[in-house]
């Protein structure tokens, strides 16, 4: 099977020869600046050449903003772009570099049409990821003034979400005029290690009505549906998939998150990560125990082993290694 087949296998419960060898997300720079110390050929910066050299599936990621490069930028970490006074004027003056679809922003036609070729032969998995309903009015309003926002500019937060499903709808179809992708992902980041950072009720109001706008349109192309969030998302699934998402990345062990209980309640959701990132440097036996752990959910389909977010630092190359000898046993399910 190539890395396409084997994805679509898996997301459809079916046999697979065996799983895939799989880095979702790039690794942490301070990993990488380690690495070239100790080994990682100083050029390999890229982070498909470095999956490359380490042997690993590509799965081709395309985060596409809704924010155009040349916005004003926030003044400071957790700070917004509409500031404090008036957001309903602040938006309209930053709407001019919102919801752009130019010649090539936010899709590049080489980039997409080199990518359709890769994928098309089978040697990648294609994916994309946009701000969703939850991020983009976090990033417009700041950390803090976001959760306020639920109650103090209620109209404002639907207009954004309303302004956002408006453009990926027109981007869905500049996406598909070169390939369809394998999968997509919804950038929220809505829960931390205690759980959502909103309520149902909020999550029902202010982001399912704009998820089923635009889901069912990624659904009829083939497009498998993602959220991306960190932190323990195990209350929130149930809204996700009365929304439509059928899964998750990258399932955070360390926030107390359990795919095993997940799974018995969820048994239909996907999920892509949940290889606890903090076991990486412990050693063969940590690494086979956390193997282990996750093996008989793997057999079952609708989930493929990955690292739970960024390779930490604490991880040597030699630990890496390790690693992914370990993964290759392991991904041999059929043996």
């Amino acid at each position: 099977m190539n890395s396409r087949e084997r994805f679509h296998a898996l997301m459809n419960f079916q046999p697979v020869d065996r799983l895939p060898l799989v880095e979702w997300a790039h690794w942490w720079d301070k990993t990488i600046a380690r690495w070239h110390t100790e080994g990682l050929p100083a050029a390999l910066t890229d982070r498909y050449a470095i999956g490359d050299f380490f042997g690993l599936e590509r799965y081709r990621q395309e985060w596409l903003r809704s924010i155009h490069w040349d916005a004003p930028k926030p003044t400071h970490h957790g700070a917004g772009l509409l500031g404090d006074d008036d957001p309903e004027a602040a938006y309209e003056r930053l709407r001019p570099h919102l919801f752009q679809i130019l010649d090539q922003w936010p899709v590049h036609p080489d980039g997409w049409q080199a990518l359709a070729a890769e994928q098309a032969r089978g040697d990648c998995v294609a994916w994309f990821t946009v701000d969703g309903f939850f991020w983009l009015p976090r990033t417009l309003f700041g950390i803090e003034g976001h959760l306020y926002a639920f109650y103090d500019h209620p109209e404002l937060m639907h207009r954004i979400n309303e302004d956002n499903t408006e453009w990926m709808l027109r981007l869905l179809d500049r996406i598909c005029a070169h390939t369809v992708p394998d999968f997509m992902t919804f950038a929220e980041d809505l829960s931390y290690n205690h759980g959502p950072m909103l309520s149902e009720a909020m999550f029902d109001e202010f982001m399912t009505p704009y998820y089923q706008r635009i889901i069912p349109r990624l659904r009829e192309r083939g497009i498998r549906v993602f959220i991306d969030s960190d932190g323990d998302v195990t209350t929130a699934i149930p809204w996700f998939e009365r929304a439509g998402i059928e899964g998750i990345l990258p399932l955070e062990r360390q926030a107390g998150a359990d795919l095993a209980a997940i799974r018995a309640r969820h048994p239909r959701f996907l999920v892509l990560g949940h290889f606890d990132k903090l076991v990486m440097a412990k050693g063969e036996a940590a690494l086979r125990a956390e193997f282990e752990r996750l093996l008989p959910i793997a057999r079952q389909g609708g989930f493929i082993i990955s690292c739970d977010h960024q390779t930490p630092p604490e991880v040597s190359l030699e630990d890496y290694r390790l690693y992914l000898k370990l993964f290759r046993e392991y991904s041999l399910v059929n043996k």
